[in-house]
């Protein structure tokens, strides 16, 4: 037998090994959520902090959110910008269908976007609108040629909100009953002219990919700059990917402490090392991951980096109970991000993102008064505990390892 036929032996081998690994887990994992009781889980009250010209609001619970975004759409005189990752047909759904279909009824303009693939199990009547509203879906497959482009593969993972280019949304919260009570994410309002980065970022988007028969969307840019809040964007169709280099410069700058929280955790090689070199200097690096997420196999490929982390001297605190997606990080008393991308190849080199990025003490206490009361639901996984997980489950993780680049 040759190199070569060996060599495709083994690949073969090592797919069939990984498939029936998925498979199992995953079974497993479904019935288990099934007995899973779900449990209240600490409320962090809305909280603001004042920087600038800007008043920026923290967000840990859906229905708080969700109420202040729908009175800011109720509210809205002329222009509404409303992008989501997962829309869901449910109440809440509905709630904020009516209340863009009604905001176009009395005059105001209002831009939608939505991702087709996210959405694709959402009723069809429930993605139909009136012609007073200006939609994008964005394409579930890339059409014609561009099936082939590898750029156009990226998922809108986006979820923003501007009303009248004054108030901005943005964060880990899709739209959806399920997220208003029973998951753990946060989100964050920005009140003033800062609000133009996210308002920049939902129109150079709709210009990008909007069709023949949607307007173009005009911006004259920005009224004032405020350098401590930024909005950086990633767009795939252009190669650019500024998140993964904010999270690089921003870690590598942490003298103090880390307060990282992420509902999938699957670093490339630089960003794992940059929180371990942070580590060996006496950095607190804090690392707040589901105990059990709504994907298992991102939570295999996850642990796969529990030991070298435990080593290096990362905590690890697992959220129990319920399903934590926030994407944050807090650093020094300093420096604070709130966004949709996580830490995985899906979200840092593949998908569209966005990020806000704030440099203010008032709302890095917000952002850690947030960790502290997710900390307290949740549980530090010690490195003997660790080792101690069961042959199967490193067995497992070792299959599943080579699949960490594509996710």
């Amino acid at each position: 037998m040759g190199i070569g036929s060996l060599l495709k032996r083994l690949l073969l081998v090592l797919l069939g090994l990984q498939a029936v690994t998925i498979a199992v887990i995953s079974i497993i994992d479904a019935v288990r959520k099934r007995h899973r009781p779900q449990s209240a889980f600490p409320r962090t009250e809305p909280a603001d902090a004042k920087i600038g010209d800007d008043r920026v609001t923290v967000y840990a619970y859906g229905e708080d959110l969700y109420a202040d975004m729908l009175a800011a759409i109720r509210a809205a005189r002329h222009r509404v910008l409303f992008e989501s990752f997962i829309w869901k047909g449910d109440a809440v759904g509905q709630s904020f269908k009516d209340a863009l279909v009604e905001a176009a009824d009395r005059g105001v303009q209002v831009y939608v976007i939505y991702d087709g693939f996210a959405n694709l199990v959402v009723p069809r009547s429930f993605k139909r609108f009136p012609d007073s509203l200006q939609v994008l879906e964005y394409p579930a497959f890339a059409p014609g040629w561009r099936f082939f482009d590898v750029r156009r593969y990226g998922r809108d993972h986006r979820k923003i909100l501007v009303v009248d280019d004054e108030v901005g949304f943005v964060g880990g919260y899709n739209i959806g009953a399920l997220y208003a009570t029973q998951w753990r994410d946060t989100h964050v309002r920005v009140d003033g002219p800062s609000a133009w980065g996210l308002k920049n970022a939902f129109v150079d988007f709709w210009n990008l990919h909007r069709q023949a028969h949607h307007r173009v969307l005009r911006d004259v840019g920005a009224s004032a700059w405020e350098a401590r809040i930024r909005v950086h964007r990633n767009i795939p169709r252009q190669q650019v990917f500024p998140i993964r280099g904010m999270y690089l410069e921003a870690i590598d700058r942490a003298q103090h402490h880390i307060y990282l929280t992420q509902a999938y955790f699957i670093p490339d090689s630089e960003i794992l090392g940059s929180l371990l070199a942070a580590a060996r200097r006496g950095v607190d690096v804090r690392l707040l991951v589901p105990a059990v997420s709504n994907h298992v196999v991102a939570d295999w490929l996850s642990r796969g980096f529990y030991s070298t982390l435990l080593r290096g001297g990362v905590r690890i605190l697992l959220y129990e109970n319920a399903m934590v997606h926030a994407k944050t990080t807090t650093i020094d008393g300093q420096w604070s991000t709130v966004g949709t991308a996580n830490i995985d190849r899906l979200s840092l080199t593949g998908n569209y993102e966005v990020n806000a990025e704030f440099y203010s003490p008032e709302l890095a206490r917000q952002m850690e008064a947030v960790f502290a009361a997710d900390s307290a639901n949740a549980r530090e996984l010690s490195p003997a505990d660790w080792a101690e997980r069961p042959v199967v489950a490193k067995f497992s993780e070792t299959v599943l390892a080579p699949l960490r680049p594509l996710l």
